[in-house]
This record gives C-alpha cells, sequence and structure tokens, in this order.
C-alpha cells in the first residue's frame, strides 16, 4: 500500500525558502528602484527651459510615472505573495494546493514559489 504525500519534508522545505529568499531579495530592490525613479532620487537631470517641447514632455513623464506605479504595484503584490509562503514554510503548510489539499508539484513551485494552486486548480478555476 502507497500512502500519498501530504507535505513537503523539512529539507524540500528549506530549498523552496532559499528560492523564495532569493527572488525576494530581488523583487524587493527591483521595488525599490522603482520607488526612486517616482521621487526622482536617480536623475542627473536637468530640467528642460525649452517651452516647445515641455508639454510633449511632461505627458511623456506622466505616462512613465503611470506605468512605474502600475509595475510596482505588482512588485508590493508579488512581495507580498513571497512572504505568505515564508509563512506558509514555517507552518509546515506550503506547497499544497489551496482547494485539492494536494501537493503542488516541485517543478512549479520552483517556477511560481508563491503559488498557491497547481495548475490543474487553477484552470480548474478558469472555466
Amino acid at each position: 500500500m502507497t500512502t500519498e504525500k501530504t507535505r513537503y519534508t523539512d529539507e524540500e522545505l528549506e530549498e523552496f525558502r532559499q528560492i523564495i529568499n532569493e527572488k525576494l531579495a530581488l523583487a524587493k530592490r527591483d521595488y525599490d528602484q522603482m520607488m526612486r525613479v517616482l521621487m526622482n532620487q536617480d536623475s542627473n537631470d536637468v530640467d528642460d527651459t525649452s517651452p516647445t517641447y515641455k508639454a510633449l514632455e511632461e505627458g511623456s513623464v506622466a505616462q512613465s510615472k503611470e506605468e512605474i506605479i502600475s509595475l510596482a504595484a505588482r512588485q508590493q503584490k508579488f512581495i507580498q505573495g513571497l512572504k505568505a509562503a515564508l509563512v506558509r514554510i514555517e507552518n509546515k503548510t506550503y506547497g499544497i494546493d489551496r482547494i485539492t489539499g494536494k501537493l503542488i508539484p516541485k517543478e512549479r513551485l520552483r517556477a511560481v514559489p508563491h503559488a498557491t494552486l497547481s495548475v490543474e486548480s487553477k484552470m480548474a478555476g478558469k472555466k
């Protein structure tokens, strides 16, 4: 009689913790960089005093800032997902599909370490 594995071992969880911590560090770095751009902290520009291009440039700058704000919001959500995954590792509930209760394949977790659904559950939810 073969019993189905219901959770990942402590060694496997440690592997996932390392993956998540690496992704979290990169995500935080990218988020901080976006925020510096939004706050003009990385700017070494000299304000253009020519009124001819000013209106066009301001529109472009506004659009760029909107895009960065959108990206920063997505990045913040990603960071929260990674932090939640670390909590699940601590609780030893990491890698368990929240719909089926079965283990999410390691390959998926390595690619999307904050996943809470297997590909099958995710696709079933989109129907």
